[in-house]
């Protein structure tokens, strides 16, 4: 298995000659400064799968999920918000953009086990920091298990997740903490809306990762999406304090399992 990370919390995973890509985002507005070239997306209609962890703009896509899947390849995400058009603020965009494009989107509950080809993919429980609908990912193949944690906050469901499908290889996790006051949510919350480096750490640890790699950091606008100080320095220490290997990749390296 090779797990190529895309920027942001974009991943591409690769085994005999399948490949699934997860949070896949080549357009949008937040992330200009974070997303990777063009050339480090994947080739036009050559992805199996791509997977949605939920449908916020900096992790859904439809266009460049559309352009990188090939004819008839799935497109897996969590049940859409059961709520008004006021409700569903953040969803509508992607809700509106999956309607528009032949995609065979599916949407997959919790604990739900999808097999394609050399993959054995497995949506988990998770919790968004806005409300809104979100799973996890665990992706196996070729003995391997990745795991791919979106943008959630600290849960109770690390324990349980990893009783149920045992150490994973790879964690890859959000670290930046970020603390949001949008206008659809009121009052604003100082607490962090995604794991923050140590929460990161420690959700690595229960779910007895060989390593934990992080994903989701280096945007901070004052103010409106506030993350914090340097995560990246801040999550190297905390996997040193609690004896957790940190593996750091930019977007565009890869590695190995």
């Amino acid at each position: 298995m090779r797990v190529r990370r895309l920027g942001w919390a974009g991943l591409q995973i690769e085994s005999s000659g399948s490949t699934v890509v997860i949070d896949l985002v080549e357009e949008s507005e937040p992330l200009r400064s974070v997303l990777p070239a063009g050339s480090l997306l994947p080739a036009s209609r050559t992805a199996d799968i791509a997977l949605v962890t939920h449908l916020h703009s900096d992790h859904a896509d439809p266009a460049a999920i559309e352009r990188a899947v090939t004819p008839g390849g799935a497109v897996l995400r969590p049940e859409p918000f059961a709520g008004t058009r006021a409700e569903t603020l953040w969803t509508n965009q992607a809700e509106d953009g999956f309607a528009q494009r032949d995609l065979n989107v599916q949407t997959v509950r919790d604990w739900q086990v999808i097999n394609a080809g050399p993959f054995e993919i497995t949506a988990v429980p998770a919790v968004d920091g806005l409300g809104d609908p979100q799973v996890n990912w665990v992706v196996a193949a070729d003995g391997k298990r990745v795991f791919h944690g979106g943008d959630t906050v600290f849960h109770g469901l690390w324990w349980l997740i990893q009783r149920r499908l045992g150490p994973v290889d790879a964690a890859f996790l959000p670290i930046n903490g970020a603390a949001v006051d949008f206008p659809h949510l009121r009052p604003p919350s100082p607490l962090p809306a995604v794991l923050t480096p140590e929460q990161a750490v420690v959700a690595g640890s229960i779910l007895r990762a060989a390593q934990v790699v992080p994903i989701h950091y280096g945007i901070d606008q004052p103010g409106v999406y506030e993350e914090v100080d340097d995560p990246a320095t801040a999550f190297q220490h905390a996997a040193k304090r609690h004896g957790v290997e940190a593996r750091m990749l930019a977007p565009g390296e890869t590695i190995d399992l």
